[in-house]
């Protein structure tokens, strides 16, 4: 009995010993591994400071050039010259019942049937843009003057433009007058402001009337009109601009067959128009020609060869031979002019091509 005791106290000894060996070994080793943690914890915020610190001297340094330009900037001599340019894409397209310029009213709303299709770019302008703008009678149109035969110089180089500080004015047979004092198109920035009335909303169109827009016009902005401010009571102008009468023509008569020849080329254009009969048409043309829609030179031509003969029957007959054109929606509309301002409407015809 007393062998066996003896033996199971050495197993006892045996495997307290090697738990606690075992104990300790785990100790060690999860000792090591927070050892570890720690260390790598340790390296990542020490990393983590750094690029801060160097983030803060990259700012100061900013911070200290900022400076130093805004110093030296003060320094420079004052200039009033403006370098800031503002780039602008048009956000849509005019199409209009004038096909060119010759014949675009000079002034919005003096002819009243003049309509266009304002189409916007609907990757610029959804057409949830053109709600509520129905309930406006009118809105003004801000678009860019695209056929100035200078354009490409005033914009590619505008030192070399040669920008004219007088314009020749229609009213005043060609007497010249300061550009800012004008509605000239040719302008150091070629902008354009116009108001049209507002016919109908057809989609990511407008469908407008009274224009003064050559057909593809490039289209900047569209705001409503607001009577309450955009029309100023007791404004003045010039007494040179009040002298309609002298633009206006004494009468608009139309040939025999003016009407049938219009309505045999009619269906051609039927479908693409923006006018629904021959006979809405021939008004049109009545509105446009109840003004001289002919060049200051053109009207000048006749008259100054009236100075050189003295001869008031050749004048006449001069005035009378010489046939105008105007381009209303792709047809070419031949017409004459007398010398006591009576236009006598002859011929529409498709131009050659």
């Amino acid at each position: 009995m007393a062998g066996s005791s003896t033996e199971t106290s050495k197993w006892l000894t045996l495997s307290i010993t090697l738990t606690l060996a075992t104990l300790s070994a785990s100790a060690a080793i999860s000792v090591f591994f927070r050892s570890k943690r720690r260390e790598k914890l340790i390296n990542e915020l020490e990393k983590s400071l750094n690029e801060s610190l160097k983030k803060c001297a990259a700012e100061r340094q900013g911070r200290i050039r900022a400076q130093q330009d805004l110093r030296n900037a003060m320094l420079q001599p004052k200039t009033d010259k403006l370098e800031t340019t503002y780039p602008m894409a048009p956000i849509g397209i005019i199409r209009s019942c004038f096909s060119t310029r010759n014949g675009t009213p000079r002034q919005p709303l003096i002819v009243p049937l003049a309509r266009a299709r304002l189409t916007f770019d609907t990757t610029l302008v959804p057409p949830a843009s053109l709600e509520g703008l129905e309930e406006y009678s009118h809105c003004w149109i801000i678009y860019v003057f695209h056929l100035n035969t200078d354009l490409d110089k005033l914009w590619k180089n505008p030192s070399r433009s040669k920008l004219k500080a007088k314009v020749r004015l229609p009213r005043l047979k060609g007497e010249k007058m300061g550009l800012f004092a004008t509605r000239s198109p040719h302008r150091p920035c070629p902008i354009g402001l116009t108001v049209a009335k507002v016919e109908s909303i057809q989609g990511s169109s407008i469908l407008l009337s009274g224009v003064d827009l050559v057909d593809g016009t490039p289209v900047l902005d569209v705001k409503p009109y607001l009577p309450y401010c955009d029309s100023i009571e007791g404004a003045s102008v010039p007494d040179w601009v009040k002298m309609d009468a002298l633009l206006a023509v004494a009468s608009v008569d139309f040939s025999d067959n003016f009407l049938a020849t219009l309505t045999d080329c009619w269906p051609t254009i039927d479908k693409k128009s923006l006018y629904t009969s021959p006979e809405e048409f021939q008004i049109l043309i009545k509105q446009v020609l109840s003004w001289d829609i002919r060049s200051v030179s053109q009207r000048t031509q006749v008259e100054e060869n009236f100075e050189k003969t003295k001869n008031e029957q050749i004048y006449k007959n001069e005035v009378q031979d010489v046939i105008y054109h105007l381009n209303l929606e792709g047809l070419d509309v031949a017409y004459r002019i007398t010398s006591d301002s009576n236009v006598l409407v002859e011929n529409v015809t498709f131009p050659p091509k």
